[in-house]
């Protein structure tokens, strides 16, 4: 999304920017413009100040920082048209770069944000576990297997709509599927019992620091006061690929803001309340119109959703 979208004003440059965007998390699997809350977001976007530092910009060649740089300049009159895109020496000598294979670093970055959400995922399930009674659980559970109109296990945009109408919450198409957004961990589209546990949780507003050292427990094993990197690699086994040093890695990096090596309780509160999927942020600035939805898990599992436009 573009400077001048958010500022309601905006032609076809607009392409070449998301172009620039697209090629710039291609060539190191992270967006160039990112912060924990969606007003972050779109002030670094307003910023513009592109990252070529981390890894692995130092080896990707001058030819491809200067396309990337040209086609995410913020000013529109400035910035590449797409003939200049297309003229530009390094797609013109395409042939003849050298043979630097990013793959595995790439795929390590996308990785990470999958990785990351089923980490939030995990905490809240544990959340859940510890302070919902046997028959919120259940709740929540009987809700499923009745969204869940063609019993394979997993929940729909169509069958999350029609459900929630059943339920006397008539949304727009847009509102349900930032719902669905929120919970869709690894992003295929549906919802499995987890993701929709997860929904729950976010639903219930848990917010009390007193559910989240449970949860900052569950992955503070040896009770140190951190979570340290074996202590998450333990704990993720499951959701880890062949690029996992570099994507555990990665993820304290990102979370752990004093650089000691480790997750303080207050550094894992800050990644559990901020927003961290850039897809949904920049969905929602994007929407010319958006709704505010206040969203509550009542006791018996039901949902209570007030909408004001």
């Amino acid at each position: 999304m573009a400077p001048e979208v958010l500022k309601r004003n905006y032609g076809q440059e607009v392409d070449v920017w998301s172009a620039g965007v697209i090629l710039y998390i291609l060539l190191c699997g992270v967006p160039p413009f990112w912060a924990e809350t969606e007003q972050g977001v779109a002030q670094a976007i307003i910023r513009s100040v592109i990252d070529f530092k981390r890894d692995p910009w130092p080896r990707v060649s001058d030819n491809a920082k200067d396309l990337v740089r040209g086609m995410l300049n913020p000013d529109p009159r400035r910035r590449l048209t797409a003939q200049q895109v297309l003229d530009h020496p390094w797609l013109q000598n395409i042939k003849k770069a050298p043979n630097v294979n990013l793959g595995e670093t790439v795929k390590a970055r996308l990785q990470q944000f999958s990785v990351m959400n089923k980490f939030k995922k995990h905490a809240l399930i544990q959340v859940i576990a510890e302070h919902l009674s046997v028959e919120e659980v259940a709740g929540i559970k009987d809700m499923f297997e009745k969204m869940d109109l063609n019993k394979d296990s997993m929940i729909n945009f169509d069958e999350l709509k029609l459900g929630l109408n059943k339920l006397g919450h008539q949304m727009p198409d847009a509102d349900v599927q930032i719902l669905m957004d929120a919970a869709d961990a690894d992003g295929n589209g549906c919802l499995d019992y987890g993701e929709f546990v997860t929904l729950s949780v976010h639903l219930k507003k848990i917010g009390n620091d007193e559910h989240l050292h449970k949860a900052f427990g569950y992955f503070d094993r040896n009770k140190s006061g951190y979570i340290e990197i074996d202590e998450l690699r333990e704990s993720l086994a499951d959701d880890l690929g062949p690029n996992h040093e570099e994507v555990i890695n990665a993820i304290i990096r990102d979370v752990d803001t004093d650089k000691d090596g480790k997750i303080s309780f207050d550094e894992f509160v800050a990644m559990m309340k901020a927003g961290t999927d850039w897809r949904k942020a920049s969905r929602q600035y994007s929407r010319e119109r958006f709704t505010s939805l206040s969203l509550k898990l009542q006791k018996d599992g039901s949902l209570q959703i007030t909408s004001t436009q």
